[in-house]
């Protein structure tokens, strides 16, 4: 008998074989895969990565896991390593999301013993520390500091911005009450704290303000990885979600209780789409704006 692993990988090959699943097409994330299937979420992870493996398949960040394109070529595989294994750790978590992130499925997708990993890496939390960090490094500033500090703040913002676009699991990492000692998200804050240094703030507000811009940017950024949870667990993209929605908001709108709503929602041109980067934006002026007002006024201290 066929182990259950196989017969997963044998029908998505069949299916992209007979055109029902062509290049670039999605494939289901590996929890949904496990349900349609009726296994174990360990063996929906080790068909999708043997599926990979053999260069069927194809991780693509902020998508998921599609059908590999002409001339796509599999990772070829070599001898287990730290950096090894984050690469993969990070590989999972951009194409399905942290929650689906396992030791196990690591050594799935780099075709070795389930407790291989351990050997340098101690544990999931231990992973998880070092992909953030690893993260963290892969974008550097330039060695010369912008001219302001409004400058300074612009452009470690949209640094971080788009590292959690490209990561969008990051958001769920850290936390403001417990700020995690890695070297690589250490250079961002002291890119933050070297511009507000330049502001004359006392320690304590610098630091105030430091959190709060973080804490916008980490807000923002949740969202980014809550779409992809929330379009596994419904099977619906945002359009076809907001599609759904969209008779009730209208029933709201006319019921006559929410009149600011209402003509809001009259004076929409061609509708509203919710654009997370034009968001950045808007917020990121309000902050400066905001901040730099508060100097003007001489309102910083404590």
């Amino acid at each position: 008998m066929q182990s259950p692993y196989l017969e997963i990988v044998e029908d998505i090959k069949r299916r992209i074989a007979t055109g029902k699943l062509k290049p670039g097409d999605r494939l289901p994330p590996v929890r949904q895969v496990a349900k349609r299937w009726g296994v174990a979420l360990a063996t929906a992870t080790k068909a999708m990565n043997t599926l990979q493996q053999q260069g069927i398949v194809q991780a693509k960040p902020r998508v998921g896991t599609i059908v590999a394109t002409p001339g796509f070529a599999a990772a070829p595989s070599g001898e287990l390593t730290r950096e090894g294994i984050v690469r993969a750790a990070i590989e999972i978590a951009d194409a399905e999301g942290l929650g689906a992130l396992t030791m196990r499925g690591v050594a799935a997708k780099l075709g070795v013993a389930p407790m291989s990993p351990y050997k340098y890496v101690g544990s999931k939390e231990e992973l998880i520390l070092l992909m953030a960090d690893t993260v963290y490094g892969s974008l550097v500033y330039p060695d010369r500091h912008p001219a302001s500090w409004r400058a300074g703040l612009e452009e470690a913002a949209r640094t971080m911005w788009a590292l959690h676009k490209r990561h969008s699991w990051l958001g769920q990492v850290t936390s403001l009450n417990r700020p995690l000692a890695l070297p690589n998200l250490a250079i961002h804050a002291d890119r933050v704290l070297g511009a507000l240094e330049r502001l004359g703030l006392d320690p304590v507000m610098t630091l105030n303000v430091h959190v709060v811009f973080y804490a916008y940017l980490q807000g923002l950024a949740a969202n980014l990885e809550r779409e992809a949870q929330a379009e596994e667990a419904s099977g619906m993209s945002e359009e076809e979600w907001m599609d759904v929605q969209e008779p009730r908001l209208v029933e709201l709108a006319a019921s006559g209780a929410y009149p600011a709503f209402a003509r809001v929602l009259d004076t929409l041109d061609g509708g509203y789409d919710l654009d997370l980067d034009e968001i950045f934006e808007v917020g990121l002026r309000l902050h400066l704006d905001g901040l730099a007002a508060m100097i003007e006024d001489g309102r910083h201290g404590r």
